[in-house]
This record gives C-alpha cells, sequence and structure tokens, in this order.
C-alpha cells in the first residue's frame, strides 16, 4: 500500500510540473552581449582623464586649499568635500563645476628614446587630469564642493580650471584601418609619452604627439603611427644587423637600409585635446606593440 500511495504523489507532481510547464514556458537564456554594440566614441573617462601638454601658460589662481576630515587626509577622492579659494565675492556660485589638474614631471631621468627629453621640452607643461568638483556651498571667500569624478588622488595646490565640456569624437570603423596606406603627406611626428610617462601602448592607451594646432591638428583627427625597419633608431626591442649575421637563416647580396623598404603601418588613434605643439592621442587600433618614438602622421 506504501509503494501505491508513494507512486500516487510521484504521478501527482508529475501533472503539476507538466502543468505549470504549459503556463510559464522556459526562457531563453539571453548572453550578456546580445544587443550591445561596438562602442562608437571614447567613453566619459578616457576623454577626461586623458590630460594634456601646453606650452602656454595655464591660470593658476584658483586652487584646491584642503578639505573634510583635513587632520588625518592628506589626499581626496569621489564623494570628499574639499575647499576652493575662491567664493561668493569671486562670482562662484552653487553648481559650478571645477576641473583639477596639476602639472606632472617625469621623475626618470632616462630617456627611452633619443630626442624624447628635447621633444617633451618642445611640446610644454605636462597637466594630470585628477577630477571634477561640483560647487554645493558657497561663502564670501572660499567654497566647499563634492569632488563627483576622480581620475586620481587629488591634493592640496591643484589648479582649479572652469569645466569645458570635451567633445568625444566618433572612431572610424576598425575595417578602414589600413596597413599598406600611401604617406598622407601631412606632417609628421612621433609618439612622445604616455600617460603616466609610460613608453609602450596599445589599444585603448593615451599618448602625447609632438604635433597640435601649429601643425594643422584638431580635436578628431586621426594619426597614423608606423616605423621603418632597421633603423638604428628604433625602439622597440632589437639587434643590429641580425638579419645579415644569423647564420643559417637567409640573407642578400647587399644590406637594405632603412629607406630602401616599404615602412610597416602598425597603428592609429583619435585626438581628443590639442595646443599649439602636442595632441593627445587616444589609441583605437594597434597591430603590435607600440613605443615612444614611433613616427605618426596625420591621416
Amino acid at each position: 500500500m506504501r509503494a501505491i500511495a508513494t507512486s500516487l504523489c510521484l504521478a501527482t507532481l508529475l501533472l503539476a510540473s507538466a502543468a505549470l510547464a504549459q503556463d510559464n514556458p522556459p526562457t531563453q537564456e539571453v548572453s550578456s552581449q546580445q544587443g550591445v554594440g561596438s562602442p562608437i566614441a571614447p567613453n566619459f573617462t578616457a576623454v577626461y582623464c586623458s590630460g594634456f601638454y601646453t606650452d602656454e601658460k595655464v591660470p593658476s589662481d584658483v586652487r584646491l586649499i584642503s578639505g573634510e576630515e583635513s587632520t588625518n587626509r592628506l589626499v581626496f577622492s569621489e564623494g570628499n568635500y574639499v575647499f576652493i579659494n575662491r567664493g561668493s565675492a569671486q562670482g562662484v556660485r552653487v553648481g559650478d563645476r571645477f576641473s583639477i589638474v596639476r602639472p606632472e614631471t617625469d621623475v626618470n631621468e632616462g630617456q627611452w628614446f633619443k630626442w624624447q627629453h628635447k621633444l617633451m621640452k618642445a611640446m610644454g607643461t605636462h597637466y594630470l587630469d585628477a577630477g571634477q568638483v561640483e560647487i554645493v556651498n558657497v561663502q564670501p571667500n572660499v567654497s566647499t564642493g563634492m569632488v563627483k569624478f576622480s581620475c586620481d588622488y587629488m591634493q592640496r595646490g591643484d589648479i582649479a580650471l572652469a569645466m569645458v565640456e570635451r567633445p568625444a569624437p566618433p572612431y572610424k570603423p576598425a575595417e578602414k584601418f589600413d596597413r599598406f596606406a600611401p604617406v598622407s603627406g601631412k606632417s609628421v611626428g612621433m609618439l612622445v609619452a604616455g600617460l603616466g610617462f609610460v613608453e609602450a601602448y596599445g589599444k585603448n592607451s593615451t599618448v602625447y604627439v609632438n604635433l597640435g594646432t601649429n601643425q594643422g591638428v584638431k580635436v578628431g583627427d586621426y594619426f597614423r603611427v608606423f616605423r621603418y625597419q632597421g633603423s638604428h633608431a628604433e625602439t622597440s626591442e632589437y639587434y643590429s644587423d641580425y638579419q645579415y649575421s644569423m647564420y643559417g637563416f637567409g640573407s642578400t647580396p647587399v644590406k637594405y637600409q632603412w629607406n630602401d623598404l616599404p615602412r610597416e603601418v602598425i597603428g592609429e588613434g583619435v585626438v581628443l585635446n590639442v595646443s599649439r605643439n602636442s595632441s593627445t592621442m587616444f589609441v583605437t587600433y594597434s597591430k603590435l606593440d607600440l613605443y615612444a618614438g614611433d613616427y605618426v602622421e596625420i591621416e
């Protein structure tokens, strides 16, 4: 009898499950990538944390002078309250936004390539984007702001600039990259340094180029990155003339120089910021690792 009762219970459960399935058919699992397209432009962080070089004077009268919990806080970040040395007497109002920047120098005294320090000096001073502050309270000669967005830590003495909107230039289709692109005939410069003074770059890296408005560059332009094979100023790892000195791996009757061979087009990027003698480039494609000292031209 117990076995019969158990069988009847199981049958009842199976029938109930079948009915429930008819009322609530299983949903098809949706991939997290479904319906998500590729980015069409650099995101907010890429645009507003890119930093810049300039050889022009940056106004430095308005400063971040301190913040809440200052007795035990040296730096400030998103969500913290900071104090600006301007108030209602100087025209500051609640809701005003400031971009916080500070000048930076490379603590590494070595050069990655022969002309690096000279080119960096010609581009001007590098300014780091630390983030953005929105004013929430105003007194006659000082204002309190909340850090709404941070790229890096903020500290006393950082410069507060009136917030200026930056465009996010659209990407061009990836399939438009041309590894055999002919020389454009436009101005040629170099990848001089990267954000944080790093020397190697790939897709989504931020790099500074020694071409600016004086050379006809504008926000949204594209730079093509290239290098020459066999050049003695190469910046990636190489062994001089190894192509002709490795026994058993072939050679040629004569040594071909860098200007006897086609250049290698290895990447490209879009211009986010531009000053007189420099541009901030966001790498959108790299065929292989890019290095400070690689050449660029305006497409």
